[in-house]
């Protein structure tokens, strides 16, 4: 008898805590210059989910590539998220670019882009990729495509 309670017990844990839906991707948020010099510009951005779930996971984020005036200038690689139950939360995205690897890219007009960009004190920045959830053996996958365009201040 003590066996089947506890059976049944164990039973009405696992099934009440399920994973309903997939947390809910809201937007990507206050793309911003977090610093820029001669060697490196750092972005920083905010994704924004809601867990409607009892369960909480994981998110990672290793497939985002960052654009810079339409060249692809840097791929953002994270460690695991951990995704709160019952919440809404927030991933970091944040890359460091090197200004010499933009200075080499070959094929692009890399350098006319950066300084249109510096005459017009504006540059359009783009975060595309997906976002990866994780949890109980169940995965999906968020597409992220947002831009901004981001005025520099000198």
């Amino acid at each position: 008898m003590r066996k089947l309670i506890l059976l049944l017990t164990i039973s009405i844990l696992i099934f009440s805590c399920s994973v309903n839906e997939k947390p809910v991707f809201v937007a990507v948020k206050n793309i911003q210059l977090e610093d820029a010099n001669s060697k490196t510009l750092t972005l920083n951005a905010n994704a924004i989910f809601q867990n409607p779930n009892d369960v909480g996971g994981s998110l990672k984020s290793d497939a985002i590539s960052v654009y810079v005036n339409d060249i692809k200038v840097a791929q953002i690689s994270s460690e695991n998220f951990k995704v709160p139950a019952k919440k809404e939360f927030t991933v970091p995205l944040k890359v460091k670019i090197n200004t010499d690897s933009i200075l080499k890219l070959k094929g692009t007009d890399a350098i006319g882009s950066l300084l249109n960009s510096l005459l017009s004190k504006k540059i359009k920045v783009q975060y595309k990729g997906e976002i990866i959830y994780k949890t109980f053996g169940f995965s999906y996958s968020y597409p992220v495509d947002e831009t901004e365009m981001i005025k520099l201040e000198f």
